[in-house]
């Protein structure tokens, strides 16, 4: 997938470097760590270095970013390579994890220890953050700073070998204390970790820190373009101050761009966990999630996310991107791609009074009206069809042009029917059915006599659907910024909306659905755009809706704002 749209300033910087010479090919790189299920926002990463890559002829690899094994899974592992390939992208020979480099980071760092720029450090966590001052105090210099060489490299060997408890010791960078930039104020490059590591085992007890690690596995694989989301921004000093001491051969450019914010969800993995921890989704994949895999188990298309991530486009400073945006590209992409059928979510039973008793009939219908080549189908007409109980009302408002007592509209596909009586329940008045009459004049939804109706509705033969559930999803949250009403001391969970999730039993849908297959995207007639569940079965079928026709949420979010 080539990037399309506007040159940014990555772009010219690649270009420049290109035709200076400064390098003759392009190798960038995905450093996801597997400590959970990747978002829309990694999304914009994955098409960023892939599609440079790709743009200009060169390669980008996949690396895992495990350095920290009581938060890494091999299911987050698995999970990650499927979005990956799922968006379109592939890494052929080139999958890599940072603990590949484990003994390499080792002797690294015997070398900054031989040079005195490294130090074995005894205070605890809490006293680190201490002695590192403020943004507006400088730190203070831990006092085992002065630590020799030779007790350095003894104390660091210690560690490896698994000699201390965790906390008890630390590998520090010696930079400067007082820098303005508290990531270079001797940062931890070690940290003691006793825990089982997915790919290492028990092979080490002492583990890289991510700054350290990053730059390190950049240079060994070649890559010439580091390309990082905004908050990296000021390691960049740190990033560059580890390469230039080691001396290395390779030292990569590293360039930040700005993350993206999504509306109405969060886009931290750790919010992300607290939410599938606390039950408030059902997991990673739930389709209310901005995980790769719930926009997928939702009906998103790998093209409809790589074509949002082409519009966002790719800037220098941080924005909050409308969620509107992102449910226009699916609409865009499906209104093309999905077929066509007819299903009714709160059924309403009608009888059809003159309409032969035990009789039905096939009705050509269009699958998609903006491709001719995916033909029609037959879809079966009987005497009782059901209708959307929100398509009718016995008291109407004006402009209201669906059904109603004595008026006459539109069935899809059909005829023309009139409502000649409202059958109620005695006690409670709820509506039970209605009795219609029909046209068989009007056979295709045509009048030959020229009369004009205004209300067309979708319908189901009763005799022949298939009933279903349906799971009407809309956004995560009610507010549109949670992380910010979060700081201003709102809950994040007093922000969720409780609407985010609606099922429906019991509805009915025309028989070609029984062909349908989990993953499979399908429009149901002005309803919406849906997606067969994974849990789906053929006896009961549960159908995603990904999004509505229309965005609705611009006109609630105005109605909010006044």
């Amino acid at each position: 997938m080539e990037i399309k749209g506007a040159s940014h300033f990555i772009q010219d910087i690649i270009e420049k470097d290109l035709e200076s010479g400064k390098h003759d090919t392009v190798i960038t790189r995905f450093p996801p760590e597997p400590n959970g299920y990747l978002h829309i926002g990694h999304a914009k990463s994955i098409c960023l270095n892939f599609g440079l890559a790709e743009k200009y002829g060169g390669r980008c690899h996949l690396r895992f970013d495990d350095t920290n094994p009581r938060k890494e899974d091999p299911e987050y592992v698995h999970s990650i390579m499927h979005d990956v390939e799922w968006l379109g992208f592939h890494w052929g020979d080139h999958l890599y994890y940072a603990s590949d480099y484990f003994g390499e980071f080792y002797r690294y760092s015997l070398q900054l220890i031989k040079q005195g720029q490294a130090y074995v450090c005894s205070l605890s966590p809490d006293e680190i953050r201490s002695y590192r001052g403020t943004l507006t105090e400088p730190g203070i210099n831990s006092p085992y700073r002065k630590r020799s060489v030779q007790e350095n490299l003894e104390l660091f060997q210690e560690m490896k070998k698994g000699s201390f408890k965790e906390g008890e010791y630390v590998l520090r960078a010696r930079i400067d204390m007082a820098s303005p930039n508290i990531n270079m104020r001797d940062p931890v490059i070690y940290r003691i970790i006793h825990a089982w590591h997915h790919r290492t085992r028990d092979a080490w007890c002492i583990y890289p820190t991510y700054d350290y690690a990053h730059c390190l596995s950049d240079s060994i694989e070649g890559i010439t373009h580091s390309l990082c989301s905004l908050e990296f921004q000021d390691h960049r000093p740190l990033y560059d101050w580890f390469l230039e001491q080691l001396g290395v051969s390779c030292h990569p450019q590293q360039i930040e761009f700005a993350r993206l914010n999504l509306n109405f969800t969060v886009m931290s993995k750790r919010k992300l966990t607290q939410l599938v921890q606390s039950g408030h989704v059902s997991g990673w994949d739930d389709p209310r999630m901005p995980t790769i895999s719930g926009l997928r188990r939702r009906g998103y298309t790998p093209e409809s996310i790589r074509r949002f991530c082409d519009l966002i486009g790719v800037a220098k400073s941080d924005n909050v991107v409308d969620m509107s945006m992102l449910e226009y590209c699916i609409r865009e992409d499906l209104n093309k791609r999905a077929p066509r059928y007819m299903g009714v979510i709160n059924p309403l039973k009608v009888v059809i009074t003159n309409y032969p008793q035990e009789s039905s009939e096939e009705l050509p219908a269009i699958n998609n009206p903006e491709d001719e080549a995916m033909g029609t189908r037959n879809v079966p007409f009987s005497r009782v069809i059901y209708i959307e109980a929100e398509d009718f009302r016995e008291d109407p408002p004006k402009k209201y042009f669906r059904l109603a007592p004595g008026r006459e509209v539109r069935l899809r596909y059909a005829y023309f029917i009139t409502c000649q009586e409202v059958v109620k329940d005695q006690e409670t008045g709820r509506i039970l059915e209605l009795r219609c009459t029909y046209d068989p004049a009007t056979r295709g939804g045509d009048s030959p006599d020229g009369r004009k109706v205004k209300g067309t509705l979708h319908w189901v033969s009763a005799g022949h659907a298939v009933r279903s559930g349906v799971r009407i999803y809309d956004r995560l949250f009610s507010r549109p910024n949670p992380i910010q009403d979060e700081k201003k001391g709102l809950a994040l969970n007093d922000t969720l909306n409780p609407a985010s999730l609606q099922e429906q039993q019991g509805c009915m849908m025309e028989p070609a659905v029984k062909g349908l297959k989990p993953g499979d995207i399908l429009q149901f007639e002005r309803l919406g755009y849906f997606c067969v569940d994974p849990e789906s079965t053929p006896a009961s079928p549960v159908f995603n809706r990904t999004v509505s026709l229309k965005d609705t949420w611009a006109k609630i979010e105005k109605k909010m704002q006044g």
